[in-house]
């Protein structure tokens, strides 16, 4: 019997439901009281969970066999329930739009990977009918549907759960992000269209930058449409976490999957704002740590455009920070009650109407606001959070006026 454990996408997550099984030890369970999501992209959560063995191994290795057969009869019957209870359904669609792209390649590699995803759609202009043959020999649940040109865009939206959009420009050496706006933001526009005439009630991720602005671009579309749901519009900020996260556990020689550090703000520049003196577990800063971390995890974009000196940006370590942000997604769609992540959304935390923070999702998108991330900061964090306001503004004003200038001029 070929079995292998959920070590890629994402794991069973029990939540309470794990404690009726904690006592009686069946077969081929493993329960811990880390990250659910150990082995895959959620580093947030923290909660009681199991990997659970299935026989829709994504390895086909008959890796377990020998285990399963130092167990009694009894209890390797008490597994089979328990598995067949709890196993993950592959029951939902995600389309990727911008598909075959530096980041859309990678990304779409890491959701087919996922155990809840039934139909990947990859859309691009071009090119992505190759990508999709590839991708479709993966030995994971999901089919793999390509879309090719703006004729087939309205199709690769049909019956979505989660829509992700990485398509657009790259950054360049030199280029900031708001050099990318004028090309980036006519592409969002275009594609939030389709999203609101074919799949407006679609969870709805937002990677093309500049996020600070084109989060808002997408918003004032929905809103022209008349479909605007700010619950399920999400900035794709997660990167800055991710970085936080490794940068933190590097500097202070801890363990990674045990590291949470909270970003708030925006998603560039100055307007990525880590609360350090929020991570988990509590660390011990000097003024000269935050201030070098913070500077770097801020310029962590640019360092990458500048290793790769002109062959590209920041595109795999961005692939999974999506992914990662997708399975959350999946895994809230799913009725997991305990889902937390940071991200660029419409908020009433600041006087800002958008703003990055961590927030609960569920069901309907985002459930909950956490607004202690933003009380008791040290004096350096309030400060840099005054600081990032007036360029997030504009930043934010710069997308509605792109959005109702169009319209104008329709």
């Amino acid at each position: 019997m070929a079995a292998a454990t959920f070590s890629v996408g994402t794991n069973c997550s029990l939540g309470h439901k794990a404690a009726a099984f904690q006592q009686s030890k069946p077969c081929a369970l493993r329960f811990n009281s880390q990250n659910p999501l150990k082995s895959s992209f959620n580093g947030l959560k923290a909660t009681p969970s199991f990997n659970c063995e299935t026989e829709t191994s994504f390895s086909g290795k008959e890796t377990a066999v020998a285990l399963r057969a130092s167990f009694a009869r009894k209890a390797h019957k008490e597994a089979q329930v328990v598995q067949s209870q709890f196993q993950p359904q592959a029951s939902y669609k995600v389309a990727v739009l911008g598909a075959a792209g530096g980041i859309g390649q990678p990304l779409a590699l890491l959701i087919k990977m996922s155990p809840l995803v039934s139909s990947l759609h990859l859309y691009d202009i071009a090119n992505v009918k190759g990508v999709a043959a590839d991708l479709s020999h993966c030995n994971t649940p999901s089919e793999v549907i390509d879309f090719t040109g703006a004729a087939e865009l309205p199709n690769s939206l049909k019956g979505v759960d989660v829509v992700v959009i990485p398509a657009g420009v790259p950054r360049k050496p030199g280029m900031t992000r708001d050099d990318l706006f004028n090309i980036n933001a006519g592409i969002v526009k275009n594609l939030i269209e389709a999203v609101a005439d074919n799949c407006p009630d679609a969870f709805i991720h937002i990677i093309s930058n500049p996020v600070n602005s084109t989060v808002p671009i997408a918003a004032e579309v929905l809103k022209q449409k008349g479909v605007y749901n700010p619950k399920k519009l999400f900035g794709v900020s997660t990167l800055d976490v991710v970085r936080a996260n490794t940068f933190v556990a590097q500097k202070k020689n801890l363990k990674l999957i045990d590291v949470d550090v909270p970003v708030v703000g925006g998603h560039a520049g100055i307007t990525i704002l880590p609360l350090l003196s929020k991570t988990k577990p509590s660390v011990s800063l000097t003024d000269e740590e935050v201030e070098q971390l913070t500077v770097r995890i801020q310029n962590a974009g640019t360092e990458v455009v500048e290793a790769k000196a002109g062959a590209g940006s920041a595109t795999l370590s961005m692939a999974y920070a999506a992914a990662r942000f997708v399975e959350s997604s999946l895994r809230a769609l799913d009725g997991d009650g305990d889902v937390y992540e940071c991200s660029y959304v419409a908020s009433d935390l600041t006087e800002l109407p958008f703003f990055a923070s961590r927030v609960k999702l569920g069901r309907n998108g985002i459930e909950a606001f956490i607004p202690s991330d933003l009380q008791g900061l040290t004096e350096y964090e309030q400060k840099a959070l005054e600081a990032l306001k007036p360029e997030l503004k504009a930043s934010i004003e710069k997308g509605i006026a792109f959005a109702n200038k169009q319209t104008a001029t329709a």
